[in-house]
């Protein structure tokens, strides 16, 4: 017997191409975030390395890259944000506002 799972699509998703479904089932997934031991590592056709998280669906594997945007945005997850968005549309997941200073640059500042 041959497991559904294996014969899943895999999809590398970028943030820009992140989309309300696949959003809902990382936060669904990851209700407190992701941390590394949830973290797949691989190398991509470019053979660069790609750091992402998995979610799946019925049919499909979704490696979704990991980064600060990513993380953030999670952190900030409300449905009744996407409400109005098709679960398919990669335009309604916006960039988080960041505000000026990017919190993994704060540590090396100010440093006497």
């Amino acid at each position: 017997m041959s497991n559904k799972r294996d014969n899943l699509k895999r999809v590398i998703v970028d943030f820009k191409k992140l989309t309300p479904e696949i959003l809902s089932l990382l936060v669904e997934k990851y209700p407190d975030g992701y941390d590394d031991e949830n973290i797949i590592t691989f190398r991509n056709a470019n053979n660069e390395i790609v750091e992402a998280v998995e979610v799946t669906t019925d049919d499909t594997k979704y490696l979704v890259k990991v980064s600060t945007k990513l993380q953030v945005t999670m952190e900030n997850y409300d449905e009744d944000d996407y409400e109005d968005f098709d679960a398919d549309d990669p335009d309604a997941v916006q960039d988080p506002e960041m505000g000026e200073e990017d919190p993994e640059m704060d540590e090396d500042m100010d440093v006497e």
